[in-house]
């Protein structure tokens, strides 16, 4: 039988780390080809490796909270292997004697915990063995536990099932002197206070901080407004709305018509649309637009590809994909890399105004934000009240000038002031 290394997979441009996450599969347990085997955080995503071949995983080279860089193996599979020949010694007695399990497990000692799997249900399930018997924990609980590898015996439940509170309290109370050494993200030596929660970062949310950080330091970041009113757009979507759903079987929403504004904007301004290599300007003649979308685990940008060469029905349904995946956890590296341009939308969370923070190497970013019926000057000096929408184009200043920032700004403006130039199809 053949051994096959599990390697940590190319994680996206400008991307070399990650931060090995839950183990879904034990060793010596059965995997079927492309099965989920563990998870891998980026700071983009959380993506599930698939198993390369059906067989039994053999090892597990490296734990949860370690960091791997893009191709080292963490774990290989025995391909073609059955779980019950490449089971550790004890477990077939087991499968006879249940209690030799618990006999075995109790006898162990207390570093030799098992590291929780995922699971999709919302029902409570064993995640270790404890000498009195099993102890039970709710999905959310073990996945926390796993972030932070705490083992589940460390924790207190008050209901006799480990809930996700009972975990946070474990985290967040000072470690016993005696207890042994845990690998866990560092936390500050000050105890939390009365009516306060000492809560570690999780692996992803570290690499986010880190990320953004450098992000503002690598590049020279500025933000320019401007304001839409948005009637006409509104009028032609209640207008030509219900037609575009029959004959496309999805809705039309604004991110289609602010994605296909925006590139509009970067065909006019190309240097919107590229990046700084070295000393050197990179310009793309190509639009592969992220939008940002809310995943399981946080914020994550899936690229929308040639959406240039997309019709409105094309972005529509390929961005219903994306979140439909992100929301699962299913997003992959491949569906994060290679963007020229973001949208963020910050008004479908009630955001008024806000400067985003590009998405390197990219040298554009442009923030959406809640439509808001506001007293404007109208035709002939009339105060009049119309829907309007800020929008923010955060940019890098090194290859963009401002001109090119308001010029981009004023094109998209003009698009969805008069949204029939850009022939909406129905």
């Amino acid at each position: 039988m053949t051994t096959i290394a599990l390697k940590v997979p190319s994680l996206g441009e400008s991307v070399q780390q990650a931060t090995v996450g839950v183990w879904l599969k034990q060793e010596g347990e059965a995997v079927a080809l492309d099965e989920p085997i563990v998870e891998v955080e980026s700071e983009k995503a959380t993506v599930a490796l698939p198993a390369p071949a059906a067989g039994v995983l053999r090892k597990r080279l490296r734990q949860t909270g370690d960091t791997v860089t893009v191709g080292e193996v963490i774990g290989e599979v025995e391909e073609g292997a059955s779980a019950a020949a490449a089971a550790p010694a004890g477990t077939a007695a087991e499968a006879v004697d249940p209690t030799a399990a618990s006999t075995r497990v109790a006898a162990a000692t207390p570093a030799a915990t098992v590291t929780p799997t995922a699971t999709a249900t919302a029902a409570p399930t064993a995640t270790a063995t404890a000498a009195g018997g099993p102890v039970r924990a709710s999905p959310s609980a073990r996945r926390l536990m796993a972030e932070h590898g705490l083992s589940p015996a460390a924790v207190a439940a008050a209901s006799g099932v480990v809930r996700r509170d009972d975990v946070a309290r474990a985290l967040a109370a000072p470690a016993p002197a005696a207890a042994p050494a845990v690998a866990r993200p560092s936390v500050p030596a000050a105890p939390a206070g009365e009516r306060e929660r000492l809560v570690p970062m999780s692996p992803l949310r570290r690499t986010v901080a880190r990320r953004l950080v450098e992000a503002q330091s690598t590049a020279a970041i500025l933000t320019t407004f401007n304001e839409i009113d948005m009637s006409r757009t509104l009028a032609l979507r209640e207008r030509l709305g219900p037609a575009f759903l029959e004959k496309h079987g999805v809705k039309l929403g604004f991110m289609a018509l602010f994605v296909k504004a925006a590139i509009e904007g970067l065909r006019a301004f190309p240097s919107v649309n590229a990046e700084v290599r070295g000393d050197a300007v990179l310009f793309k003649d190509h639009y592969d637009v992220g939008v940002a979308v809310g995943g399981g685990k946080g914020l994550v940008v899936p690229v929308v590809r040639d959406a240039d060469r997309l019709s409105f029905a094309g972005i529509e349904k390929t961005i219903g994909d994306l979140a439909k995946r992100a929301r699962e956890n299913k997003i992959t590296m491949e569906d994060l890399a290679g963007g020229t341009f973001t949208i963020s939308n910050g008004g479908i969370y009630g955001s008024l105004l806000s400067t985003p923070i590009l998405n390197p190497p990219q040298s554009g970013i442009l923030g959406l934000h809640k439509i808001q019926k506001r007293a404007v000057v109208g035709d002939g000096d009339a105060v009049v009240v119309r829907p309007m929408m800020y929008v923010a184009l955060s940019y890098d200043h090194r290859i963009i000038d401002g001109r090119e920032a308001v010029g981009f700004l004023v094109r998209v403006k003009e698009c969805l002031e008069d949204p029939e130039r850009l022939l909406l199809e129905v």
